[in-house]
């Protein structure tokens, strides 16, 4: 299939288009320490509390590399299946901003620690399409601007200064805003499973900048034989965008701005633009600066990073099971449809939570509770699974006493309801409650001989229509309260009206 088959055309007043995204996604470096200095990373710190020397740039201060940070760089390039470069450098990106207090920002330009890789993403609709990474390189944060406190003032917190961030720099491989939405969630399960960054978008800890072009069907095409970006039109970047919602606004408003100016005879100036949620908008912030406005050089400071092969090994030899795998693993090991195993696998610690309940257990049947009446409550609460006050041990034994006969799945609502409600355990509820399923044939076959004396005309009209019998089914089980066993009802039932 072609790539432009999967492509999503907007319709404009001369004919269709489609948009080209390639992102970079700036991921912050699960560490205690900044960069390239000791300084505590943490979130809620008042302002300028976490800033050394070094993050400050008093003079004679010299950059010193976080190890940990090149560990999680390279263990991030591996769970990408990306190259490792044995040998990267830091560079130089000077400009001058008021939270940047060096006047310049260390980076990596021509050698970065990570190189080509790509990442698998799944569609809605259960297709996958393959985006391409091109690089991954280590760079520092810049410090934070404050407009709102005063208007005649700006202030500046250095706490974010020297925060170490992965930039993930995809190609243009994304053909709408769903899928550009779709690999930055992707991306952001590998980083959580791999460790090295906790991917909270709120805080700021994940964030993109999605570069956006439109150009004519077939284009995209020319692009990915010839790899000629001229085929894509001019980009746009929309810079740190945090969420999901608002990346695919991003993208819809932008897409459908430049077609309105290409259809006008007009041409795309290609710029830095900022998104307005609250106009649901871009707006340009400033031209699109190319590599040298910034007079990248190396950093005189640090030498070059020479990494040890059997040290990347060990790394690679210690990564945990990634996302991909786990769901393979669930389809095979549990009999989970890729779709069920999708879901569990797409947030860590309710895998985590399925694995635990599922040891022993109709390993379905618990999935269905936990993607469904487990993660409705949790929703609805506003909470995350693992402050769950329901635990895998307390669902399992749920799932039990429905496999066992105990408890119908409909007395099972009743019984999770009040699980959640802090009433006990399973088994004490149903205990305390006299939930237990009616499953003594005597009793259930005198319910049943008196329902069918009792409704001769019900009777001779499921020997007609066998699905009539669905009413009988319902009179057994008001006469005992919901209690009777659905299956034995259903046996006796059809036994003795001979269907």
């Amino acid at each position: 299939m072609s790539e432009t088959a999967n492509a999503k055309l907007i319709q404009g007043r001369t004919g269709p288009w489609e948009v080209v995204l390639g992102l970079e996604v700036h991921a912050q470096v699960a560490s205690n320490a900044k960069l390239f200095s000791g300084a505590a990373v943490g979130f809620g710190a008042g302002p300028n509390e976490q800033v050394s020397l070094v993050d400050a740039a008093m003079p004679g201060m010299l950059p010193v590399i976080n190890r940990h940070c090149v560990e999680q760089a390279v263990r991030t390039g591996l769970g990408l299946k990306a190259q490792i470069n044995l040998k990267s450098r830091f560079d130089r990106k000077n400009y001058f901003y008021p939270d940047l207090p060096q006047g310049y920002q260390i980076s990596q330009y021509q050698h970065p620690i990570v190189g080509e890789g790509e990442v698998i993403v799944e569609r809605d609709d259960g297709s996958t399409f393959t985006v391409r990474i091109e690089r991954l390189h280590l760079e520092q944060d810049a410090g934070k601007s404050l407009h709102d406190q005063d208007p005649n003032f700006t202030y500046v917190d250095l706490n974010r200064a020297g925060t170490a961030l992965m930039e993930i720099v995809s190609r243009p491989d994304m053909r709408s805003s769903d899928e550009a939405a779709a690999y930055v969630k992707k991306l952001r399960t590998i980083l959580i499973y791999l460790g090295s960054c906790d991917g909270d978008m709120e805080k700021g800890n994940l964030r993109a900048d999605v570069n956006v072009s439109v150009c004519r069907p077939g284009a995209y095409e020319k692009y990915r034989q010839t790899g000629d970006f001229s085929h894509l039109g001019t980009r746009c970047e929309i810079k740190n965008v945090n969420s999901f919602r608002f990346m695919q606004q991003a993208i819809e408003y932008e897409a459908r701005r430049q077609i309105e100016i290409l259809e006008d005879g007009g041409s795309i100036d290609q710029e830095t633009r900022l998104f307005d949620p609250n106009k649901g908008e871009t707006r340009s912030m400033r031209s699109k600066e190319e590599a040298h406005d910034y007079r990248y050089f190396p950093d005189p400071d640090l030498l070059p990073l020479e990494l040890d092969p059997a040290w990347v090994k060990k790394i690679e030899a210690d990564l945990p099971e990634l996302p991909d795998a786990k769901k393979a693993r669930f389809q095979s090991q549990y009999g989970l449809s890729a779709y069920d195993a999708g879901v569990l696998i797409a947030d860590q610690a309710k895998a985590d939570f399925y694995e635990a309940a599922a040891n022993g257990r109709d390993a379905k049947l618990v999935a269905n509770w936990v993607t469904n009446d487990l993660a409705a409550k949790l929703s609805a609460d506003g909470l995350e699974i693992g402050d769950s006050p329901i635990g895998p041990a307390a669902i399992a034994e749920l799932v039990q006493l429905i496999e066992d006969g105990t408890i119908s799945s409909k007395i099972a609502k009743d019984v999770f309801e009040r699980m959640w409600a802090g009433e006990g355990s399973a088994s004490e509820i149903v205990e305390k409650q006299g939930l237990k399923q009616v499953s003594d044939t005597g009793a259930l076959e005198k319910i049943i001989d008196d329902l069918i004396a009792a409704n001769p005309g019900q009777a001779a009209a499921v020997k007609e229509k066998p699905q009539a019998i669905g009413w009988f089914v319902g009179q057994v089980m008001k006469a005992t309260g919901g209690k009777a066993n659905p299956g034995a009802v259903n046996q006796l039932l059809k036994a003795k009206l001979g269907v």
